[in-house]
Parts: C-alpha cells; structure tokens; sequence
C-alpha cells in the first residue's frame, strides 16, 4: 500500500522519538571505568585504545599518578577499576608485601630499561668508585642489578630470582657506588652520579632518546613485561575482555611501533 505525504509526515516524529530512545539506550548501556597510569608511553597508548574500547561501549578515564606505589593502592581500593605501569614481578612484590587482592589480566608493552650518563660516553668509562643511581623499589633496582650482571660489572649471589639487591652483589672488582633514589627522580640524579638508571617513561619524559642515549641496555625478551592489573573480585565482569581486546589490537600495535620507534615494544 503506498503511504500518503500525510502518513509519512505523522510517522516523522515517531521515528525521531525512536531514535532518540536507541541513543539514550546505548548511552545508558555503555559502562565508565578508571583507569591507573603513569605519564608518557602508558598514558599514550591508553588515549589510542579509548576510542576502540568506546565502540564497544566501554569508556575510559585515565587518572595520571607519578610514582609506582600509589595505582595499586587505589586500585585494591577500588578508587580506580584498572591500572596498566607494571610488570609481573613488581605485582608479585606488591601483593606479597601489602596484601592487595589484584590480578594481571592482559599484557601490554616491555619498556627496557637504560643506563644513562652525562659524564660518560660508555659504561666502561666509569671511574673505580664511580656512582651508579639504581630505582629504590625492589623489582626495578634488581633488574638493573641483573643488567649490571649480565654486563659483567658486578657478580650477584646464585639465586637471587628476579629482586636482587645490593646485599646480594658478592662481586665488584669497579668499587661502584650505588645510590638508591626514587624511579620518578632518576633523570634528576643524572648530574649528581657518574651513571643511572631510568625506566622509559621517565626518560622519555625528561627527554631522552630510550634506544640511542643508553650507555647500557636491558634485553627487550627479559620478564619484565608490563600488564594490565584488576582487582581480582572483577575478573568476571565483562568490561574486562572489552578492555583487553581493545588493547590487543592492530591499530594498537602500529600505534606502539609508529610512535615509538622501538623504545617501547609490544608483548602481545
């Protein structure tokens, strides 16, 4: 039967209604979540998955903290509903030390970690006695120490797993010196110590070049790849595949590669 323009014209406004109810409806169905992360590379790649996740109807907020102590605080508090700064053993140490009800459910990238100078242009031009700054949290200082192994600068105790720490250093024919500072302050040691030790994120931030300014490097193949961490009371809910699965992407992945240029490698 062919509709009058009189007809069409009294559907117009139920149509526009319907509308308006599917868009209400799918604003109502999609599902906020905080998300934890440290500024730089964490904090970029997020703004990349955001729009893939908010397809899905899960969309993301990110809160920004500086250091490493306080996301996994606020995440076992239920402050924020994810995190993404970490790796596997520094979770492990955080939860065997404080208890936190917390699970990786994803990986994300591997940000290995550098040894920089201003004094020296090799790791060998260190003088006997010279100053190495390494993170003070026990997870980053012990990769470095393993990397100083690894180098031949140091010797550790067998079995030190992946948290050595300097009590465990049973060689150091160098004299080297090592000061203990906070991860987010190691670009700032850097004109105190003839060497240090700095996590990607904070050298990108202090801007320097994570692959060309090292005087030493960590192998990317290493453990310490980063995750995405919940409470482990969440690991059901369905915004967490939504989560991840945006995260596991291509357009994810080129984004690491484009924007980073091998200073930040994807593990998935």
């Amino acid at each position: 039967m062919l509709q009058t323009q009189e007809t069409k014209m009294s559907l117009r406004p139920a149509l526009i209604l319907a509308s308006v109810l599917a868009a209400w409806s799918a604003a109502a169905a999609a599902e906020t979540i905080k998300i934890g992360v440290t500024p730089g590379p964490h904090a970029q790649i997020f703004e990349a998955v955001k729009p893939i996740a908010a397809r899905q109807g899960l969309d993301i907020q990110l809160i920004e903290f500086s250091d490493y102590v306080v996301p996994n605080a606020a995440l076992d508090a239920g402050e924020i509903q994810a995190n993404s700064f970490q790796n596997q053993p520094y979770l492990d140490n955080q939860k065997a030390d404080r208890g936190y009800k917390i699970e990786a459910v994803g990986l994300t990238v591997n940000f290995p970690i550098g040894v920089y100078s201003k004094k020296h242009k090799a790791f060998a031009d260190i003088p006997e006695g010279g100053k190495v700054s390494i993170p003070n949290d026990p997870t980053n200082g012990g990769r470095v120490l393993l990397l100083l192994r690894d180098k031949g600068a140091i010797k550790l105790k067998d079995g030190v797993g992946f948290k050595p720490t300097v009590l465990d250093v049973t060689e150091n024919s160098r004299k080297l010196k090592f000061v203990e500072v906070d991860a987010a302050q190691a670009p700032r040691a850097l004109d105190d110590v003839d060497a240090a030790a700095i996590n990607t994120n904070y050298a990108t931030q202090a801007g320097l070049d994570p692959v060309k300014d090292p005087i030493l490097r960590e192998d990317p193949k290493g453990p310490y790849v980063n995750l995405i961490a919940i409470r482990t009371a969440d690991k059901d809910k369905p915004w967490v595949k939504i989560l991840v699965d945006s995260y596991h992407t291509p357009e994810v992945r080129e984004f690491v590669l484009t924007k980073f240029k091998g200073a930040v490698l994807p593990s998935w």
